[in-house]
């Protein structure tokens, strides 16, 4: 599913340390898009069952930005040829 309707990406995000200073923090994530229901609900049954965390960003995307599951994710999707 990953492949079709996912990515992998590098995601940012920045935070203001104690001392003002304005630190960026990168991840690897996944993400998932699709506007049927039926299938995100198949994805995150697998997920489920796999033990991958994953979240809801929007309405119709999922998303898995945890290390844990994205370092399973990597095991089971492999890179998008």
């Amino acid at each position: 599913m990953f492949h079709s309707d996912g990515c992998r990406v590098t995601n940012w995000t920045t935070r203001e340390l104690k001392s003002g200073e304005i630190k960026r923090y990168e991840y690897l994530r996944y993400v998932f898009a699709n506007e049927s229901e039926d299938i995100i609900g198949i994805l995150t049954a697998a997920l489920d069952l796999l033990e991958i965390p994953w979240r809801r960003s929007r309405r119709n995307m999922v998303a898995v930005s945890q290390r844990v599951g994205v370092e399973a994710l990597d095991g089971f999707v492999g890179a998008k040829s």
